[in-house]
């Protein structure tokens, strides 16, 4: 497995990991109550800080790893990797617009702050992991 792939894979389970847990903590302090009188900024920045950290973290380890095993193909990209990268944020900037425009439209319709920033978070993270999707997909089945 590629250097590219790896960062893939990693983002793809981290932003999924995270995305889940933030909606558990958030869940858990609605306690039944409504969701608008949650606490929700914290969380959001814990789980968004602790989710890049562990990204970091996550890829210098696998990397460490495939070193050991592969030490001159561990960091080693060519063009496939650039255009699997590109076609996959290329992917991951359409849900990102889909997302802003849901925003507009929440504000627009004046919508809670808890509504239009857990959308743009969720949105983010949605592109995030359909970028990922893509991303892994290409590694394995090849662009087309």
């Amino acid at each position: 497995m590629v250097y590219e792939e790896r960062n893939a894979w990693t983002g793809l389970v981290l932003s999924a990991i995270a995305i889940t847990v933030y909606v558990v903590l958030v869940l858990q302090q609605a306690a039944g109550g409504p969701l608008t009188a949650v606490d929700w900024f914290p969380l959001m920045l814990w789980t968004i800080g602790i989710g890049i950290v562990a990204t970091i973290v996550l890829s210098i380890l696998w990397g460490i790893v495939a070193g050991m095993r592969d030490p001159d193909g561990a960091a080693r990209s060519d063009i496939r990797d650039r255009d699997i990268s590109r076609m996959g944020s290329r992917v991951e900037q359409a849900f990102v617009v889909i997302t802003g425009l849901g925003v507009i439209v929440l504000c627009a319709v004046g919508a809670d702050v808890f509504w239009i920033a857990n959308t743009m978070f969720l949105g983010f993270g949605v592109s995030a992991i359909v970028g990922g999707v893509a991303r892994v997909i290409a590694y394995r089945r090849g662009l087309v």
